[in-house]
């Protein structure tokens, strides 16, 4: 039974791996598209109808039609990238939901809801592509499924722990040192990176379909301004809003570079 734990974590961690098309690394990700993606739908559906959608709004179109500009413009930068039909089995669609939560997230496949709370932070067009940006990215990037890989991996390591070692108390002391250990060295720092990544490929791609990525510092401003007090960076899952404002305020510059190839030159 050892054995087999440990055989099984070795072969998924070596054989589950795919290309991040935004940085060329391998990724851990064995959860196919076409096994993730009809129950990330599913549950997206199961949401809207159990929250207030907002249609027809000023805001509400707002929303879907910067969601659209930027799937556009992140096709656009695959296909001219060597990965035509990347994006063949997302299904993009964006709602706004009545909520005073200042958050919007993103499912696997493309599904985007933004609550009405986030939108006195994003202050206009240019701040919700920060944000949507942002969300899209993680879709891009299939940050959920490589999330579920990790968590797998995370449960198999438990097991084969508590195969391996036969005595009690350490057994438990294993277990509590292995739950500690793998949160705070390995699952935060992990979701930590995650949001890196895609606050980088958000302003690159929102800088493509047109919108100034100097937006994307300010609004970590007003996120701030707006904010309470914050857990350590090493307790959170996010970076923390000064390394989010430095990081952002550094890459604009070679995001506009990017959206210039494209032909891209002036920024909403």
């Amino acid at each position: 039974m050892k054995k087999i734990a440990i055989m099984l974590l070795v072969f998924l961690g070596v054989a589950a791996c795919k290309t991040n098309p935004f940085t060329g690394k391998k990724v851990l990700n064995f959860y196919p598209n076409s096994q993730i993606f009809p129950t990330a739908f599913a549950q997206y559906n199961q949401f809207l109808g159990e929250h207030k959608v907002i249609k027809e709004t000023a805001e509400a179109k707002m929303i879907t039609k910067v969601g659209q500009r930027i799937s556009t413009a992140a096709e656009r930068w695959l296909t001219a990238n060597g990965y035509p039909g990347y994006l063949k089995d997302y299904k993009w669609e964006y709602n706004l939901v009545d909520d005073k939560t200042v958050n919007a997230w993103c499912m696997p496949g493309g599904k985007i809801v933004f609550y009405t709370g986030i939108l006195p932070i994003c202050q206009g067009e240019a701040g919700i592509a920060v944000v949507m940006g942002h969300e899209v990215a993680h879709a891009l990037a299939d940050h959920g499924a490589q999330r579920m890989s990790a968590g797998t991996l995370q449960q198999l390591g438990a097991v084969a722990g508590n195969v391996a070692i036969q005595d009690e108390e350490k057994r438990n002391i294993f277990n509590q040192a292995y739950g500690v250990g793998t949160q705070l060295g390995g699952m935060l720092p992990f979701s930590r990176s995650h949001e890196t990544e895609a606050d980088r490929i958000g302003l690159q791609i929102m800088a493509i379909a047109g919108y100034d990525p100097d937006e994307a510092a300010e609004l970590w401003k007003r996120m701030k301004a707006n904010g309470g007090q914050a857990p350590p960076e090493f307790l959170s899952t996010h970076p923390s809003n000064d390394t989010r404002i430095a990081n952002l305020t550094e890459w604009a510059p070679m995001a506009k570079k990017e959206a210039a190839k494209y032909g891209i030159t002036s920024f909403q």
